[in-house]
């Protein structure tokens, strides 16, 4: 739980479904889940979204959306699906908007966790209304990372596998808790020091990484170049370990996907 902020009580049917497991779709790959629940909060946030904001694009991760000419909404119905079909509570929804490039406001709600991040760009990052504020921790050995592998790593050769093994090896800890909008609220709360992931998709970045910069956080390709949302490449941190831990995980090799 983020020291900078105190839960509050989920509700009672988020609680109810706690422990339980849930039956779940594959989509592009065996790891890659569907519940019922994903669609049918995706079909809600899009309706709400769509009515309240008439004149932007919705883009949700399973297929819904609505056109238009404004800004851009990625939503991420349930990030952590895996967990959540396993009735482990680490997920989340996650939306983010972007505005002229660039993500201006994010949301991501961990219910079971009783946990709301919320940011907009020049504002600020709050969990729960208490103002977030990265770690200040400075270097690697002390540091609690968090990193993620792409539903792919069964049969693509870009894995994130060697740079997983480099960091574990000069970080004080690293955690794989599959969802990425969290992580990266994770890092903008403080409790983890930084995140690395690849072949992400944008309504898994939009949020996370604005949580980041409005925290004093930096949000880079691994490269250390200007994120890109489509890039799905991501090295986020409190910016004090940034460069350190660019050099261990590219020092792990570069892959293909995020050159």
């Amino acid at each position: 739980m983020p020291a900078s902020c105190s839960p509050r009580p989920s509700p009672a049917a988020p609680a109810a479904l706690l422990g339980r497991r849930h039956s779940a779709d594959t989509k592009s790959a065996e790891f890659d889940l569907v519940t019922e629940y994903d669609r049918r909060s995706e079909a809600l946030l899009v309706e709400r979204l769509a009515a309240a904001f008439p004149g932007d694009r919705v883009i949700a991760e399973e297929g819904s959306g609505h056109d238009g000419n404004g800004s851009t909404w990625f939503v991420d119905p349930l990030d952590g699906t895996t967990n959540f079909a396993h009735g482990l509570p680490f997920f989340c929804v996650a939306i983010g908007r972007v505005t002229a490039g660039r993500s201006d406001l994010g949301v991501v709600v961990a219910p079971i966790l009783g946990l709301t991040f919320t940011a907009i760009r020049g504002g600020g990052a709050f969990c729960n209304g208490q103002r977030l504020r990265v770690s200040d921790v400075a270097t690697l050995d002390r540091a609690m990372l968090a990193t993620g592998f792409p539903s792919d790593r069964q049969t693509s050769r870009d894995t994130n596998f060697p740079q997983f093994v480099a960091v574990k090896q000069r970080a004080r800890a690293v955690r794989r808790y599959g969802s990425a909008a969290l992580d990266q609220a994770m890092v903008a709360a403080g409790t983890f020091d930084g995140f690395w992931e690849m072949k992400l998709k944008p309504w898994d970045l939009a949020a996370g990484t604005l949580l980041v910069e409005e925290a004093g956080g930096r949000s880079t390709g691994w490269l250390g170049e200007p994120l890109r949302l489509e890039r799905g490449a991501v090295l986020a941190s409190n910016g004090r370990i940034h460069d350190e831990l660019i050099a261990v995980v590219t020092g792990a090799g570069i892959p293909d996907a995020v050159r």
